[in-house]
């Protein structure tokens, strides 16, 4: 299934709803399992709550909405943990031209959630920076409670798969010398969607593409074969120090060809358009403005 989070164009201010994407719309699952389920966060936490959105949405003739009357939300809107993994794949540690060895472990920060937007919505380029950057990602969506948990079984806590444009404004990666925080929380500098491919699907353990394009230019492109710490390693590494929850998301780490790797660097501007696409997922597509 590829499930939403999504309000309607003609209540855009009104509580967040959640559903599928089938029959050429939109099916309106939380109107269905609601009180049981409010959130797709809550069907994310419930052992049967997949296979009773597929009950559900089985016995569904026709969608609700069209995709015109819709605006997409990140598709959990209340997610709890954010995690963000850095340099994670081959090649882009040398991007650096620091000389330094591939890193041990990972690196990590976090991101706070109204610093992502969902798919068709504005990415804002803030008022104190001309550095906006794309980075495009592969996001791991929990759906199981854990803490230590093996690497032989990381993945059986995948609920499903989604993108994100890991939005960067890089000159405020260096407020401070050990902290990229600032730069990677301004209000909605990246994006994340359309939607949640669920594991029953997608299997996370396959081989996965990412690729970015800029205005139709592609940018970026990379399989995750070469990734540094595949996404079992991820889930039993944070799992070592934080309880992971249903709702909890893992950005995997972009590919080379990030804006500030050109020379000159490519920052983006208002009026461009960035695609992040997985050919097993979609595509999640952003335009960028000016901060009012």
């Amino acid at each position: 299934m590829r499930l939403l989070s999504f309000v309607t164009v003609d209540d855009d201010t009104a509580s967040l709803r959640y559903g599928a994407a089938a029959h050429g719309g939109i099916v309106d699952l939380g109107a269905r399992l609601a009180p049981r389920h409010p959130s797709l966060r809550s069907l994310c936490a419930d052992p049967e709550g997949l296979a009773l959105a597929r009950h559900t949405l089985d016995g569904v003739a026709r969608a609700d909405f069209s995709l015109d009357e819709i605006v997409w939300r990140a598709p959990i809107g209340n997610a709890g943990k954010i995690w963000c993994i850095g340099v994670n794949y081959e090649d882009r540690n040398a991007e650096y031209r620091d000389q330094s060895k591939q890193p041990a472990y990972p690196s990590l920060f976090a991101r706070a959630a109204d610093s992502l937007v969902g798919h068709g919505q504005a990415l804002v380029r803030p008022r104190v920076s001309t550095q906006l950057d794309y980075e495009g990602e592969l996001v791991l969506v929990i759906g199981k409670r854990g803490r230590h948990i093996s690497r032989e079984r990381a993945l059986e806590h995948v609920f499903g798969m989604t993108l994100a444009n890991e939005g960067t404004v890089r000159d405020w990666l260096y407020h401070a010398k050990f902290n990229v925080t600032q730069g990677k929380n301004f209000d909605a500098s990246g994006s994340i969607g359309p939607w949640i491919v669920t594991a029953d699907e997608l299997d996370p353990g396959a081989m996965h593409t990412i690729r970015t394009r800029v205005n139709g230019e592609l940018r970026q492109e990379e399989t995750t074969q070469r990734m540094i710490f595949d996404f079992s390693y991820l889930i039993a590494y944070l799992s070592t120090f934080a309880t992971l929850h249903p709702g909890d998301l893992i950005l995997t780490g972009t590919p080379t060809g990030a804006g500030a790797r050109f020379d000159p660097p490519r920052w983006l501007v208002p009026g461009d358009v960035v695609e992040i696409e997985s050919p097993n997922i979609g595509v999640l597509r952003n335009t960028v403005i000016d901060e009012v």
